[in-house]
C-alpha cells in the first residue's frame, strides 16, 4: 500500500477483489477472519465480515483508507507510522494485543509530548473499531475522561 497505491485501484473494481484485500491485510487479520469461518466466532460472525466488505463497497472507500500508507511513505524519516512526530494535542493511546505494532509505553511518551492516557488491553487487532468495538468505546471514554471533565468544570 505504500509502494504503489495505484495498484489498490483493483479493489475498487470487485468486491470479491475487496474482501479478499481486506482479509489478506495482515497475518493476524487473516486468522481472525478465518477462525469465523472455521466455526469459532470469538470477535466476529460472517454478518460482521460481510457488512464491513459492503461497507467499504458501497461507500467507496476502500482506496481512499489506504491512502494513508502511501502518504505516510512520503513524510517519514525513516521509522514509518513509527517516526516521533511531536504531537501536541492530548493523546490517548491503546495497545491491542493483536495489532502490527503494539506501541510501548516508552514510544508513546516520546511521540505524544501530551499523552494523557496508555492502557493494553486484553484483546483486539489492527481493526479495533471492528473487532472489539465495546472494548474501544470503552477505552476512549477512558482515555479523554480527564478532558471532558475539565471542560465540564469549564462551563459550570
Amino acid at each position: 500500500m505504500s509502494n504503489r497505491p495505484q495498484t489498490l485501484y483493483g479493489i475498487a473494481d470487485s468486491p470479491v477483489g475487496l474482501a479478499a484485500w481486506m482479509i489478506d491485510h495482515d497475518i493476524r487479520s487473516y486468522l481472525m477472519i478465518a477462525r469465523v469461518f472455521d466455526g469459532k466466532p470469538e470477535g466476529l460472525t460472517r454478518d460482521d465480515i460481510l457488512d464491513n466488505v459492503t461497507l467499504y463497497w458501497l461507500t467507496n472507500t476502500a482506496v481512499s483508507s489506504a491512502r494513508l500508507y502511501w502518504d505516510t511513505a512520503q513524510i517519514s524519516t525513516g521509522g514509518g507510522f513509527f517516526d516521533v512526530r511531536g504531537v501536541t494535542i492530548p493523546v490517548a493511546v491503546s495497545a491491542f494485543p493483536d495489532e502490527l505494532y503494539q506501541c510501548p509505553r516508552s514510544w508513546a511518551e516520546r511521540a505524544y509530548p501530551k499523552l494523557i492516557h496508555y492502557n493494553k488491553v486484553v484483546k483486539g487487532g489492527h481493526f479495533a473499531a471492528w473487532e472489539q468495538p465495546q472494548l474501544l468505546s470503552e477505552e476512549i471514554r477512558v482515555g479523554f475522561r480527564s478532558l471532558r471533565a475539565g471542560m465540564a468544570r469549564a462551563a459550570a
